[in-house]
């Protein structure tokens, strides 16, 4: 793993919360994206070197919309960058890890994305992200 992509937050207005993080950072978002196959609306801040993702579920079936109703508006992963995420997700499993997506899928932010289960990694959903790269 390279570096901590972004921290994702979820949050029940997306509107209102990019209202509040541009006022805390002193910037407007950078970026808004909706992933459709996710149920989830996205807003990209960032903080010198460092992302912040927002996300808002657009649907009731959605996993942002059940980590609200569980949990509340908070952090809901860290993402970590890799360079393959194929082998990273291999290595990670030979690690005794469970990851919740074994074929990466097209995030947010041109990404392939994966998941591991929160309940390997002391509660925190961790996502890898690898850059989709233009062909």
């Amino acid at each position: 793993m390279e570096k901590i992509e972004h921290i994702g937050i979820a949050v029940n207005n997306l509107e209102d919360a990019n209202i509040l993080f541009a006022n805390l950072l002193g910037a407007p978002h950078y970026k808004m994206e909706e992933v459709l196959s996710e149920g989830v609306k996205t807003s990209f801040f960032k903080s010198g070197p460092n992302k912040i993702e927002l996300l808002e579920a657009t649907n009731e079936d959605s996993p942002i919309a059940k980590f609200l109703e569980r949990k509340g508006e908070g952090i809901h992963h860290i993402a970590f960058a890799v360079d393959d995420i194929v082998s990273e997700i291999d290595r990670l499993k030979q690690e005794g890890f469970k990851v919740l997506n074994e074929i990466p899928k097209k995030g947010a932010d041109n990404k392939l994305v994966a998941f591991l289960h929160p309940k390997g990694t002391n509660g925190v959903l961790v996502e890898l992200c690898q850059e989709i790269k233009a062909v």
